[in-house]
């Protein structure tokens, strides 16, 4: 897969995960299992690649150009 993921999306994507992560600890009961959501934004900004993306043709990537 083509990488289509740019650093301030990363960077974005990282922040909502690790938010989502926290809430495995305020929430209370089965609910708590809501912050392995947090899996997806983590997953995507590791791999630079978001299937969304690739599905849509969209890219956040500086376009990079041979010389």
């Amino acid at each position: 897969m083509n990488k289509n993921v740019g650093s301030i999306d990363k960077i974005v994507r990282l922040i909502l995960a690790l938010g989502l992560f926290s809430l495995f600890f305020f929430l209370e009961g089965n609910a708590r299992y809501w912050a392995l959501v947090g899996l997806v934004p983590l997953t995507t900004a590791l791999l630079n690649t978001c299937p969304l993306y690739c599905l849509f043709g969209l890219s956040t990537c500086p376009i990079k150009t041979k010389e």
